[in-house]
């Protein structure tokens, strides 16, 4: 029997969909490593699955890899007791298509192949072989549902979703599969009877950023600082080398793609191109265009376009949560409790306010509902305005400008109380929303939105100055 899924809902309309349909599907699912890639597959199509194999690592070479596809064969099709271990991918599908020929069913017929980047080894032929079978068999047949699977996202998009040979438009569907939301992680919590309120799940965020296999590795029955402690920090921590690990495993070179989230952990606000070239030894051109892509795939970074649609000043901006911890607070660490020494830190404590901006940015299509503009057109980024001998230079990190005429600038705040606007802040709001006014149509109206853990504090400076506050529950939608 299945076991359950946790949120996935929008993935999972799409698979019902493809279920349901009259035609072949050839179906590619890509994510980073221990984002349950995997299990969503396994679980959701239990009852239609009628093969599955995987690529064993990717040190296995052509000879290993047909031998376990062999032994799937044996597994799936036990009748089939003479299957010798073939030579080539275009036997290997041969002997798939003749066991597949004995099925007899009016149900959609599910072929599932995981981690295909391990499958495809050097000059082994798999990738056309496996494309001449999906054309001149699988296709041919509306009952057949193909499911390719990888956590080298790079190599996915490259060799599977743009194919140039015999796979080139075929992929009828593509689902990228990204950690879990901020409600998706109480669920799992709530599931796993780990009890938390939402202040501290938010804090766990900061540290997992929703990883399904980081949260499988908490406790019950322990506080939040205990639960960090153990993740991270413990001799036997699960964490201690998933920074490294994970990268290796998502991109080919990966020491490129870690030059630029060093690069990037360097500033928080976000870095241009131009001075990420600077920061990093990443040459300009072609390459740092498909580090920046792969990245922001993967969901490891985001584009903060600036308001002025100024293509030079957009932002890249590292956006994942376990990169920022573990840079921030792991790297280096080799004592155990040195958690309840950093969690203390005014380091962290400050820290902590950019980990829930970034939190923000993930979560935008809620402050969006939170404003009832989810069916508006709008667009997200940021704002700048240099100064000069006679004015200081303002910057709005967050801002929806929308298609009614008017623009909500979001100012996000972290912390363990209701949030005070002081004297001097609020001259510095002023000043931030006079300097926005003047630069952008008279015809626009500017909207000032706080998101803040437990709301703003009621006073002169909120009446005066706020429109609409919200708390941290409308990121937990």
């Amino acid at each position: 029997m299945a076991e359950k899924i946790i949120g996935r809902n929008a993935e999972q309309l799409i698979l019902k969909r493809l279920l349901a349909s009259n035609s072949a599907e050839l179906l590619a699912v890509y994510g980073r490593r221990r984002i349950g890639k995997t299990y969503l597959l396994e679980n959701f199509f239990s009852e239609h699955m009628v093969f599955y194999c995987s690529g064993e690592n990717a040190k296995g070479n052509t000879q290993t890899q047909l031998a376990n596809f062999a032994d799937r064969i044996k597994i799936w099709f036990p009748e089939q007791k003479a299957i010798q271990v073939p030579k080539t991918w275009q036997e290997a599908f041969v002997v798939l298509r003749e066991c597949l020929n004995t099925l007899s069913t009016k149900k959609k017929m599910v072929l599932f192949f995981d981690e295909i980047p391990w499958l495809e080894t050097h000059k082994s032929g798999f990738l056309s072989a496996f494309g001449y079978f999906w054309n001149m068999y699988l296709s041919k047949n509306k009952q057949f549902l193909v499911v390719v699977c990888g956590s080298s996202v790079s190599w996915m998009i490259k060799k599977i979703v743009y194919n140039k040979g015999g796979l080139h438009n075929r992929i009828t569907q593509k689902m990228r599969l990204l950690p879990f939301s901020l409600k998706e992680t109480k669920d799992f919590l709530i599931f796993n009877r780990i009890n938390l309120p939402d202040y501290q799940i938010l804090q766990l965020y900061m540290v997992t950023g929703g990883v399904p296999a980081y949260l499988k590795h908490l406790r019950r029955g322990y506080s939040l600082n205990q639960q960090i402690e153990e993740l991270c920090f413990s001799p036997n921590a699960f964490l201690k080398g998933e920074f490294t690990n994970l990268f290796s495993s998502l991109f080919d070179n990966y020491q490129k793609y870690l030059q630029v989230i060093f690069a990037l952990s360097k500033k928080d606000k976000g870095l241009t191109r131009k001075e990420l070239l600077d920061l990093s030894d990443v040459h300009t051109g072609g390459g740092l265009t498909t580090l920046l892509e792969d990245l922001t795939e993967c969901g490891f970074i985001e584009q903060l376009i600036p308001y002025s649609n100024k293509k030079k000043d957009t932002l890249y901006r590292l956006i994942d949560e376990f990169c920022l911890f573990y840079l921030n607070f792991m790297q280096g660490v080799r004592t155990p409790g040195h958690w309840s020494e950093i969690s203390r830190a005014s380091k962290y404590l400050s820290w902590q306010g950019y980990a829930f901006e970034n939190i923000c940015i993930r979560h935008i299509d809620l402050i969006k509902k939170a404003l009832g503009i989810s069916g508006i057109g709008t667009f997200n980024g940021s704002w700048f305005k240099a100064g000069n001998a006679s004015t200081d230079g303002s910057q709005i990190d967050l801002l929806i400008s929308r298609g009614d005429l008017a623009v909500n600038v979001i100012e996000v705040k972290f912390s363990n109380e209701e949030y005070v606007i002081n004297k001097r802040y609020a001259k510095s709001l002023e000043n931030k929303i006079a300097s926005l006014r003047a630069e952008i149509s008279p015809r626009m109206t500017v909207f000032l939105n706080f998101v803040t853990t437990f709301g703003v504090k009621e006073n002169q400076y909120k009446e005066m100055l706020v429109d609409a506050d919200f708390r941290m529950e409308i990121l937990f939608q």
